[in-house]
Parts: structure tokens; sequence; C-alpha cells
């Protein structure tokens, strides 16, 4: 397996207080990877560290090549992300936005059009090119939040909490976004705390504390713990 991405140890102190605890593991190229855990488990603290946003008090990784520590703004060049507030300019129109991030990312205006046109096509979207942000439905902001996120190709992309507080029809097309970017080869590392999206991922690992307390695929998790589903699995590691 191809990996992208490899963390040992990796580490995060505020004073006295532990976030992310000594935590290891890889994640292959083209692998949806669920990163799991209840609020202030660690999971946001961790992500922060694999984009270059956040220096590591210990341990060590490297993202899509690059080291966590020296070569954050590399990282940063070769990764998208998505907030779990989907980081949209609500006063810019659809392809405003995407024109933004684009040039953020340092794509030219020819490229930025070209993809721009493509994903909006792809989802069926186009019709809603000129249309302000602040004017569409939640669903379609988190769909658009996702395309600006893949915008230049990134070999990675982090999505933190993407499908909160939207109605299951539109998580599962979210869903289908996902899989069809895996699919193409683009590696998915996402946190949630919805244990049913950790159905759709090839491998989850479960952070409790700090650690990570579990890390297999969905199936194999569940015949570990002697659970019917993910929920379950949560459930008997958090107790």
């Amino acid at each position: 397996m191809d990996k992208v991405i490899q963390v040992k140890d990796l580490t995060k102190r505020f004073g006295s207080f532990t976030a992310v605890d000594a935590i290891t593991f890889e994640v292959g190229r083209g692998e949806i990877f669920g990163f799991l855990g209840a609020n202030g488990a660690g999971k946001t603290t961790a992500m922060r560290m694999l984009c270059g946003l956040s220096y590591p008090s210990g341990g060590s990784g490297t993202v899509a090549g690059f080291d966590i520590v020296r070569e954050g703004e590399q990282i940063k060049r070769h990764i998208g992300y998505m907030s779990q507030r989907f980081s949209l300019y609500e006063d810019l129109t659809v392809f405003e936005n995407m024109q933004l991030f684009g040039g953020i990312y340092g794509m030219s205006e020819r490229d930025i059009r070209s993809r721009a046109d493509d994903l909006l096509e792809k989802v069926q979207f186009a019709s809603q090119r000129d249309t302000l942000v602040g004017s569409i439905p939640l669903g379609w902001k988190q769909k658009l939040a996702f395309l600006v996120a893949t915008m230049h190709s990134p070999e990675i992309v982090f999505l933190d909490e993407p499908t909160g507080g939207v109605d299951p029809i539109t998580r599962r097309q979210f869903w289908d976004m996902i899989r069809q970017a895996a699919s193409e080869g683009t590696t998915i590392f996402v946190t949630t705390h919805y244990m049913d999206e950790a159905e759709y991922c090839d491998r989850v690992s479960i952070m409790v504390d700090g650690h990570i307390r579990a890390l297999d695929s969905p199936q194999a998790l569940k015949e570990q713990f002697g659970a019917k589903n993910m929920n379950e699995v949560f459930v008997k590691l958090c107790r």
C-alpha cells in the first residue's frame, strides 16, 4: 500500500494537558480513513497537526511525503481541507468562491474556470454558478465546500465533521461524492461523530481521551467487539 500519511507517537500538549497522546497510524493512497471519537477526544487537534496548522509537542509524521514539523507550508499545497463550518463566503457567488480558493491554491485563472465547470457539471449544479452562496440550501453549501476543497486536485482531503447538521439523504449524497473522489485516487481523512458513517470507511480509528483505542476495518472491529454496528463498538470502547 502506497502510504500518504505516516504518523508515529504523535503528541500534542497544552501545558499539563495532553490532548493527543503518542498516536501511531498510516493511511494509504485512495483510502477513506475514518477518524472517530467523542467531542474532546483529540480528533481535531490531531488533524490540525497533520494539516500543518499546529506543531506537535512530540513524535513524528509525514503527509504527502512532507514532514509535519518542518514542511507545513508544503503540506498545505498538497492537501484540501474542509472544516465543519464549511469555510465558504456567503456574500460571494458559487463560482466566485471556487475562483477565490483556486487562486489561494495557486491555480491559473484558466485552470480555475475549467475545473469549476467540470466539478459543477459533475454534481449537476452548473445552473447555480452565479448564485450567492448565502441563498443556497445547507446541503448544497456542504457539497460546494467539498468541491472547493478538491479544486486543485489534492492528494489528500481532510474533512472535519463535514456532515454536521444536514439531513440523512444529503449525508448519503455527500458520501457518494467522497467515494467518487477516493475511486479516482484521492485519499480521504474524515472525522465524524456519526457512527453509521464509519461503515462507509475502509478503515477507522477510534480515539478516546487522546489515545487511539482501536484501528481496523469496520467489519473487523464489529467482529472483535462482538457488535452489530459501529455504534455498539464505540459505546463499548468509551465506557
